[in-house]
């Protein structure tokens, strides 16, 4: 283990001798970056990786962070999370030549296929139908609550190769081109104002065979290992689905504005700082199990179910403390502004994202799996509860 965090270290190191974050495109540092197998350190070498313990990623990205490097934002999530771990996992190796390497440096970007009108906790009802013809799969349905869908430039989709088979069996999993004939994107607006959700028709969309992952049938088993890896990216320590501001955000607002006398207000910032920090050991026992080369499990779903509503409770908190102020667009959760109106005094995050932050909070606990989903699968699969009856 000392000898492969060595490696990690020296490949880091090489990395920011060789180019400046701070000056280079991201792109070309990021290609460097894939290059000395810094992408995922957890991939075979070749493919972005070492074939090193995923685990010690993060210290490679804390040092390339501390030096400038720019971080992944939300468009590239489910590339990187989902999409990435995937193909290099089950992808042949023309897939994983021509998309691996765009991923990672930003050149392509990635949406969830998964979700249907009449198929989101229960994703095994899914009834988008890809039949074979000839050397290609045609595909015909609907998916619903696709993020990111009109800016990404694949997905990756769940469609039913075979009907007859029982619903967990007769699922494939697609690779499919968004701008492919028979694609059609249309927005659904949420109520913070933008754009992140879409839906998206499949008329007759003709996917080469090759665009398969796995094979068919396969496609339920790979989908639990994308969920997994998006529970683990979702359960993040951030209440905006890992990438927004976060407990201790709040504490040092709440501290930079002369703090709280109230002693009921008080106990709510202390209880959110202590769900943070439960938070943040649940993700050290995550990393441990991905040092030791076990995959994502139902730990997952415990850090993503309790992730959620800390989330739902640092927004309301902070909406609490702004008082009515805290209703309008700009405003931040606690103490004066500066003089530049640059953002809430002593807190990293802008004014607007703690606004956006409260109204887009409610829908952490539905995407990506929603709340009761996540407790029926520590239910059943960590603690042996029996399944529910059929309806």
């Amino acid at each position: 283990m000392a000898d492969d965090a060595s490696l990690v270290h020296d490949r880091t190191s090489q990395l920011l001798e060789e180019l400046d974050p701070g000056t280079v495109p991201v792109e070309e540092f990021r290609s460097r970056q894939y290059d000395l197998g810094l992408a995922w350190v957890g991939f075979p070498e070749g493919y972005g990786g070492l074939g090193l313990p995923p685990g010690l990623q993060r210290e490679a990205d804390r040092r390339l962070g501390e030096a400038g490097a720019q971080g992944p934002g939300a468009r590239e999530f489910f590339g990187l999370t989902m999409a990435g771990p995937t193909v290099v996992t089950h992808g042949s190796d023309e897939l994983r030549e021509r998309l691996l390497r765009k991923t990672f440096t930003g050149q392509v970007s990635w949406c969830q296929l998964f979700s249907e009108p009449g198929a989101g906790s229960d994703l095994a009802s899914l009834t988008t139908r890809a039949e074979l013809d000839g050397d290609e799969w045609i595909v015909r349905g609907q998916k619903v609550w696709t993020s990111y869908a009109h800016t990404a430039q694949y997905g990756i989709l769940l469609a039913r190769t075979d009907p007859e088979a029982s619903k967990h069996r007769g699922i494939s999993y697609f690779i499919c081109p968004m701008d492919a004939p028979g694609v059609t994107v249309r927005p659904l607006f949420d109520m913070t104002g933008a754009h992140t959700f879409n839906e998206v028709f499949l008329d007759d969309v003709h996917l080469p065979a090759a665009g398969m992952v796995g094979a068919p049938g396969d496609g339920w088993s790979l989908a639990k290992v994308t969920l997994g890896n998006e529970r683990v990216s979702l359960s993040g320590a951030g209440s905006l689905w890992g990438m927004g501001p976060t407990a201790n955000d709040l504490v040092d607002a709440v501290r930079s504005g002369g703090g709280a006398t109230d002693p009921l207000v008080r106990q709510r910032i202390a209880r959110v700082w202590a769900e943070g920090e439960l938070l943040r050991l649940l993700r050290l026992r995550t990393v441990s199990a991905a040092v030791s080369g076990v995959a994502p499990g139902p730990e997952a779903s415990v850090r993503k179910a309790l992730a959620d509503e800390h989330g739902q409770h640092v927004m309301a908190l902070a909406r609490d403390l702004a008082g009515a102020r805290g209703t309008l667009a700009e405003s931040g959760p606690v103490g004066p502004r500066p003089a530049d109106g640059s953002g809430t005094e002593g807190s990293r995050w802008p004014d607007a994202l703690w606004s956006y932050g409260f109204l887009f909070a409610p829908a952490l606990t539905i995407g990506g799996g929603t709340s009761e989903v996540q407790r029926n699968i520590i239910a059943e699969r960590t603690l042996g509860l029996p399944h529910d009856p059929p309806a």
